[in-house]
């Protein structure tokens, strides 16, 4: 096995590309080498892709492909702990949390292979005398899929399992940070004799040549990305040069409102928990909190002491509530935005980077909670993704409503409320994708996934994601037989 990381690419190893180091947020020690993929690889498994779709019988036999997703679920569910650690220790997470990414991953291909047997079906009538028309949902094509490295395994197979399911080939292009982590999972793949050669292809790129060519190659009739809105927009307007289908999960700037009768024992963890989970870097972190006035100064003291107590440390240190953020450079940017607020926003909590001590090698940074009065300024507005929450004063209902849709953002949201009905009457009014009710972060394959607004379009999960990766062709036949009686 060559120890330097390398892409999988119709069905070969392959080592093009210049050799980098992945690096251990948590204390900036080399985890180990990897070739740097762009445009050259992102050709190769493109055309790979689209020889594999013409030639094998992978996009007419859905029995192959629900075995196959099935073995890969298996050849996962195998590895989770090797994959598990290895995702930690380049992306700094916490175990725990990586653990559960990979285990999820895992019922995610399962619930794909289901869908298999279940949605690969059209529809049948007798549309008018001798007139028989049925539709058969058909795979689109060539997909590509663009995943981000806060959490490469599940962002991943969230999309590949609908499009193996559906019919697709697929090229995956995943990020340097965790290209350790991609070859492992390119192994996995790469042990499931049911996938023919070409039929999925994985290489890794710290820059922007072959995410591009993606976009743009006429040869791809499908783009999956999850990450930034900035980036979204891009590619959104680079797909219409080919009228690609393009499905996009983008940035998230959550709304956790906090009604008066909300039980605070539940809530403040809860809050907290919304901050730290992918430490901070989370499209769903509850990055801001609304607060009902008559609890303000309630909460406003809870929640700062309950901050003020999370403890930082590595993925493997089992009583850490928080790992590093992916890189000091990133660290570096948060607390520039965070800096910057303290000219316009109250410092209930200024955290920051650690510099000193047994984690200052790495790239921590403490949380911060700024309490801000208005909602036009750059902590409200933008995405810091790192530990960082606004504190917010709302004074009823609709107060709170236009404060959490007060930003371009539309992912997700949560209202903590004791009456049910007044939690669901304004998480109606909230222009989210998805609303939690007296808790935040559940998510299951059993629902769809997606955004509104800034955040994107199109699903994944649920029943509607392999639709994201279906053409529906309809066929008509006349019996001109029955005319003649």
């Amino acid at each position: 096995m060559n120890t330097i990381a390398q892409h999988w690419i119709n069905g070969q190893w392959t080592g093009s590309g210049s050799v980098l180091e992945s690096i251990n947020p948590a204390d900036g020690t080399v985890v180990g080498s990897f070739y740097d993929g762009g445009e050259a690889e992102a050709s190769a498994a493109v055309d790979a892709a689209a020889a594999a779709f013409a030639t094998t019988e992978w996009a007419r036999t859905p029995s192959l492909r629900a075995t196959a997703l099935s073995r890969l679920a298996d050849a996962l569910e195998a590895r989770v702990p090797e994959v598990a650690a290895m995702l930690s220790r380049e992306n700094g997470k916490l175990l725990g949390e990586t653990t559960w990414e990979v285990s999820g991953a895992v019922g995610w291909l399962r619930y794909a292979a289901a869908s298999v047997r279940t949605q690969t079906a059209g529809r049948a009538a007798e549309t008018a005398p001798g007139q028989y028309t049925h539709s058969v949902p058909e795979p689109l094509g060539v997909a590509g899929i663009i995943s981000p490295w806060n959490s490469p395994i599940m962002l991943t197979v969230r999309a590949l399992g609908p499009a193996l399911a559906a019919g697709c080939t697929v090229v995956v292009k995943l990020p340097a940070q965790t290209a350790l982590t991609n070859q492992l999972f390119a192994r996995i793949l790469a042990s499931v004799p049911e996938i023919p050669a070409g039929v999925v292809s994985v290489f890794t790129e710290s820059g922007n040549t072959g995410a591009p060519f993606l976009v743009s190659s006429d040869k791809i009739d499908v783009i999956n990305y999850t990450g930034s809105t900035p980036v979204g927009r891009h590619i959104a307007a680079a797909a219409s040069t080919t009228l690609k289908r393009v499905g996009l999960e983008l940035g998230g700037k959550a709304p956790m409102v906090i009604l008066p009768d909300a039980d605070l024992d539940m809530v403040i963890p809860t809050v907290v928990q919304s901050l730290v989970l992918m430490n901070g870097q989370f499209c769903c972190t509850g990055s801001r909190v609304l607060v009902h006035r008559d609890i303000a100064d309630q909460v406003r003291t809870r929640l700062t002491n309950a901050l003020a107590q999370v403890r930082l440390g590595s993925g493997d240190d089992k009583d850490a509530q928080l790992g590093p953020v992916i890189d000091r450079a990133s660290a570096q940017r948060v607390d520039a935005i965070v800096e910057e607020a303290t000219s316009y926003g109250t410092v209930l909590l200024r955290g920051g980077m650690v510099t000193d001590g047994p984690l200052a090698a790495g790239a921590f940074y403490r949380p911060s909670l700024i309490e801000v009065d208005r909602t036009d300024v750059r902590i409200v507005q933008e995405e810091v993704f790192g530990p960082v929450q606004t504190f917010e004063i709302f004074d009823d209902e609709d107060d709170a409503v236009t404060k959490a849709n007060a930003t371009i953002y539309g992912l997700a949201a949560s209202v903590f409320s004791s009456d049910s009905m007044k939690a669901r009457r304004i998480a109606r009014r909230i222009r989210t994708g998805t609303v939690w009710i007296n808790t935040w972060g559940a998510i299951s394959e059993d629902f769809e996934e997606g955004g509104v607004k800034g955040s994107g379009y199109g699903y994944l999960c649920g029943p509607r994601a392999i639709e994201e990766f279906q053409a529906l062709k309809v066929y008509v036949e006349q019996d001109h037989t029955q005319s003649a009686h």
